[in-house]
């Protein structure tokens, strides 16, 4: 995921996509920073939205630029990432789908927002959603509410990264992607869920604070105590959610939730 992978969607479709589509029968609708307007509210935003395809490697935002849109992530994974002035990138976090990217009345963006997989999202001139937010007093209070959701998981995964084992780690890693994979479904985390890990052996690693060989170890690991199994290097399937969630730790808490990036 370095800056030098950034490209455009290629092919037939074109980056960007102005096709009139309904919020009210968007995926998202009802966790999104818009899942608490009126039907006027939503009027107001969908004369204002537009649709953004990227492929995996693409920039969505970049560190330390002036960013002219923000908006929800509808599909995909984003990783944001820090760079150290030798080089040095680390994730802090992903953004999944509902997820929203950028700051209302923060234009300078703090980290590198990058494409893990494909990525559409429903994006606003900044202008134009501060613009709403000002007069939407629902549509700042789901903002707010999604922004202390943000704080929470930082906070747990400052604990995660400073306390937490090898194990712990991974399983609660497990636990981000089952819990987000089973909400998009309106359904708990269950044996048999499948779930797609977006990130390689080697960027888990690194979002983790691990060795890779750590990570291949915990993954076997998991799988020898049949709490997953491993069709693939990019999913898992949960064979024992409640052995999972144990295996994650005492302070497990879901710092999946919505959040603002």
């Amino acid at each position: 995921m370095s800056k030098g992978s950034v490209r455009a969607l290629s092919g037939t479709t074109p980056d960007f996509v102005y096709k009139p589509h309904c919020c009210a029968d968007c995926a998202i609708r009802h966790r999104a920073v818009c899942s608490y307007s009126t039907p006027a509210e939503l009027a107001l935003l969908e004369q204002t939205k537009f649709y953004r395809n990227y492929e995996p490697g693409a920039e969505i935002v970049t560190e330390g630029e002036n960013t002219k849109v923000l908006g929800s992530v509808i599909d995909g994974v984003v990783a944001l990432q820090k760079t150290l002035a030798d080089g040095r990138r680390q994730i802090v976090g992903l953004v999944f789908p509902s997820d929203f990217i950028g700051r209302p009345l923060r234009p300078i963006a703090p980290y590198d927002a990058v494409a893990v997989t494909p990525v559409r999202m429903c994006l606003f001139d900044r202008s134009k959603f501060e613009a709403i937010l000002a007069e939407n007093a629902n549509l700042e209070r789901r903002l707010l509410e999604m922004m202390l959701d943000e704080l929470d998981a930082a906070r747990e995964w400052m604990l995660l990264l400073g306390r937490k084992t090898a194990t712990e780690k991974l399983s609660s890693f497990l636990m981000i992607l089952s819990r987000r994979a089973s909400a998009l479904n309106g359904m708990p985390v269950a044996n048999g869920l499948e779930v797609p890990i977006p990130l390689t052996r080697e960027a888990i690693a690194e979002f983790l604070g691990l060795t890779i060989e750590t990570v291949s170890r915990q993954f076997s690991l998991l799988r020898k105590r049949k709490v997953v199994d491993l069709p693939s290097k990019r999913a898992v399937i949960i064979l024992d959610a409640t052995e999972l969630q144990t295996l994650a730790g005492s302070g497990w808490e879901d710092v999946s939730t919505n959040a603002v990036a």
